[in-house]
């Protein structure tokens, strides 16, 4: 019989640990579609990103229930309790990568029919580009629980921050030079904003992951480079 119940609690963990796999799956490629659907005017794609958004929440609200019935079921303890509590913590971070990534696409198809400087797009571009590695090396370091390649992403934040700014400034450089660029400038600034929370959103999991494996989490502030005013507002859904 206790050989029955670790197995079962093991088979548990995995499906878990499966179902974490696959939303970060969707939420990195909702990000790069959300990403080429900006650069290539693509509103079929952006729609297409938008309604991927609902497969991440359904996997979501499954593993936060699934994990409230295995702690409940199996009382874990330590490291096992701990890994499904991160479960719980990184299947939110990648609901709200989703969220920002269709936020992204939703500016795509308000600015579908607008001018765009496209020095300007590829400056975003190349911010989520950077992301997007994040992204893909914080997932590689939960899988195999790394921390030292979870703390490299935790360290990388403020360059992201940094580049944020940049683009920040750039932005409003142009809207200053035309008042005409004003409207599709400021939906680009919440893209960038978006793009720069996502990276946010990478440093929780590698936060999540150094908790994981040791059961603390990193020492010291949070590396933070965002000097900007607008950093501070919260682009709507």
């Amino acid at each position: 019989m206790a050989e029955h119940i670790v197995s079962s609690y093991d088979t548990d963990l995995e499906n878990l640990r499966r179902s974490i796999a696959e939303m970060g799956g969707v939420a990195e490629k909702m990000m790069t579609d959300a990403t080429e659907a900006l650069v290539r005017r693509d509103t079929v794609l952006a729609q297409a990103v938008i309604a991927a958004d609902k497969r991440l929440d359904t996997l979501q609200r499954e593993i936060e229930e699934r994990s409230v019935l295995l702690i409940a079921r199996r009382q874990p303890l330590a490291i096992d309790l701990r890994e499904t509590i991160s479960g719980i913590r990184v299947s939110g971070d990648l609901e709200r990568i989703g969220d920002l990534s269709k936020n992204i696409a939703k500016r795509v198809v308000a600015i579908s029919d607008q001018a765009q400087p496209q020095k300007i797009v590829l400056g975003v571009q190349h911010m989520s580009d950077l992301v997007q590695e994040q992204l893909k090396d914080v997932l590689d370091a939960y899988a195999s629980r790394d921390v030292a390649a979870a703390h490299e992403v935790w360290e990388r934040d403020s360059a992201i921050d940094a580049l944020y700014n940049s683009l920040f400034r750039e932005l409003l450089t142009y809207m200053m030079e035309d008042p005409r660029n004003i409207s599709f400038c400021t939906h680009l600034l919440f893209c960038a904003k978006n793009v720069e929370r996502i990276g946010d959103h990478t440093t929780n999991v590698a936060e999540t992951i150094e908790y994981l494996v040791t059961g603390e989490t990193p020492a010291g502030e949070r590396p933070k480079n965002d000097a900007s005013n607008y950093a501070t507002v919260t682009p709507g859904a």
